[in-house]
């Protein structure tokens, strides 16, 4: 049986941020992935980026870099 896990989840205000986080990620090899927002989550434009919890800093540290801003950085029990 499939159990939940903690994941970290970062939303966007809107896809045009979305998608810029994503190239950033992506350019830089850094871990995670675009998913469909949780409904835990009532913030953002419909898409987060999902990684595990301890890459928060380093994700939000190249969002900064970068001059990109999101809308929430929370950590929620998700499946897979």
């Amino acid at each position: 049986m499939r159990q939940k896990r903690p994941a970290l989840v970062i939303a966007f205000d809107s896809t045009a941020q979305a998608i810029a986080a994503e190239k950033l990620f992506q350019e830089n090899n850094l871990p995670g992935r675009m998913i469909p927002i949780p409904a835990q989550i009532s913030a953002g434009c419909g898409l987060a980026w999902k990684a595990e919890p301890d890459q928060k800093q380093v994700l939000l540290d190249a969002l900064s870099k970068a001059g990109l801003s999101y809308a929430a950085c929370t950590v929620v029990e998700m499946f897979g």
